[in-house]
C-alpha cells in the first residue's frame, strides 16, 4: 500500500506540533534524566581534594553503606524515614478523607473552612517549621504550656520523630483533603439515594459507598504520599539542629544523604545514598502498582 502524502498544511502543523513540545522535552532531558544519570555516574567516585579530580572507586561506595562502616548510620536513618511514613501517610490520609466528605455537604462557611485546612501547604517550610519549633519549645512552647509539662518533644530520642511526623500530616492535610473532595464529586448521587431509600444510614453509605467508589484516589494520594514521606528532607532539616541529641534517631535518608554532600563533601557516597533510596522506591511502587488490581474498584 502507498503511504498517503502529508499535505503542505499538515507538514506545517506537525512542526508546529514539535515546536510547542520541545521546549517541555528539553526540560526533562535537562531537569530530570541528566541529572538522574549524573547522579548515578557520581556514585562510582570517590570526591577529590577540595572537589577536584574524582576517584573511580567502583562499588566501594555501596559496600560501605551496605555492608561496611557506614551501614549502620544508613540503616538507621532508612528506618527513620519509614517511621516517620508509618504515622504521616495513614493518618493524613485518613483524617483528609473524613475531612472532605464533612466538607463536601451543604453547610455555611464551607468555603471558608476548606481554605482554613488548605492554608497549611501555601505557607512557607521555613515559617512552619519556626511555628513548630515554638510549639514544641520545651520552657516556654504553647503545648507543654497548657498541659502544664515540660516534654522535650523535638530533643527527646523516643517521641521526636512522632513530634515531626505529626508535623507532616499538618502539612499535608489540606492537599490531600482537597484531591479527596475531588473524588468525592465525581461520585454519582444516584448511589446515595438508592441507598438511602434501601434504609442504610450516613456511615453504611461511607463504608460501602464512598470507600469503595474513592478507592482510585485513595490509592494515588497513598502512592505519591509513600513516595513524599520517603523522601522528606525539609522538616527535618529545619527543625533539628545539628547539635539536637535526637538528631540520629530523627534524621532522614535524604537529610543522610545532604549530609555526605554538602557538610562531609563526599558526593560519591551521597549520590550512592539517593541511588540506594531510588531503588527502595521502585521497589516498593511495583508492589503498589501489583496490590492495585486487588484493592482499587472500578465502577
Amino acid at each position: 500500500m502507498k503511504k498517503n502524502k502529508m499535505s503542505a498544511a499538515m507538514k506545517r502543523e506537525e512542526r508546529w506540533g514539535w515546536a510547542f513540545v520541545f521546549p517541555t522535552m528539553l526540560g526533562l532531558l535537562i531537569l530530570n534524566f541528566y541529572p538522574l544519570f549524573n547522579t548515578i555516574y557520581q556514585s562510582f567516585f570517590k570526591t577529590g581534594d577540595f572537589g577536584l579530580g574524582n576517584i573511580f572507586v567502583g562499588l566501594k561506595n555501596y559496600q560501605n553503606l551496605l555492608m561496611g562502616a557506614g551501614s549502620g548510620e544508613l540503616y538507621q536513618a532508612l528506618w527513620n524515614t519509614v517511621k516517620y511514613a508509618i504515622i504521616e501517610v495513614p493518618f493524613s490520609v485518613i483524617i483528609a478523607m473524613l475531612l472532605a466528605v464533612l466538607l463536601n455537604r451543604k453547610m455555611v462557611g464551607r468555603s471558608v473552612y476548606r481554605t482554613i485546612f488548605f492554608l497549611p501547604m501555601v505557607c512557607a517550610p521555613a515559617a512552619v517549621a519556626m511555628v513548630w519549633k515554638w510549639l514544641y519549645n520545651q520552657q516556654f512552647g504553647l503545648i507543654n504550656n497548657v498541659f502544664h509539662a515540660k516534654i522535650a518533644w523535638i530533643s527527646d530520642p523516643k517521641i521526636a520523630w512522632i513530634s515531626i511526623a505529626i508535623i507532616g500530616v499538618w502539612s499535608i492535610l489540606g492537599y490531600n483533603m482537597v484531591l479527596f473532595i475531588g473524588g468525592l464529586q465525581e461520585i454519582p448521587k444516584d448511589y446515595y439515594e438508592a441507598a438511602r431509600i434501601d434504609g442504610a444510614n450516613g456511615f453504611q453509605q461511607f463504608l460501602h459507598i464512598t470507600v469503595p467508589l474513592l478507592s482510585p484516589t485513595t490509592f494515588f494520594i497513598v502512592q505519591t504520599r509513600i513516595i513524599g514521606a520517603l523522601t522528606v528532607f525539609d522538616l527535618m532539616f529545619m527543625v533539628m539542629d545539628k547539635t539536637n541529641v535526637a538528631l540520629n534517631k530523627t534524621q532522614s535518608i535524604v537529610y543522610l544523604f545532604y549530609k555526605y554532600s554538602f557538610t562531609n563533601n563526599n558526593k560519591g557516597v551521597g549520590a550512592a545514598i539517593v541511588v540506594i533510596l531510588l531503588v527502595f522506591i521502585m521497589i516498593l511502587t511495583a508492589i503498589l502498582q501489583k496490590l492495585e488490581k486487588t484493592i482499587v474498584y472500578h465502577a
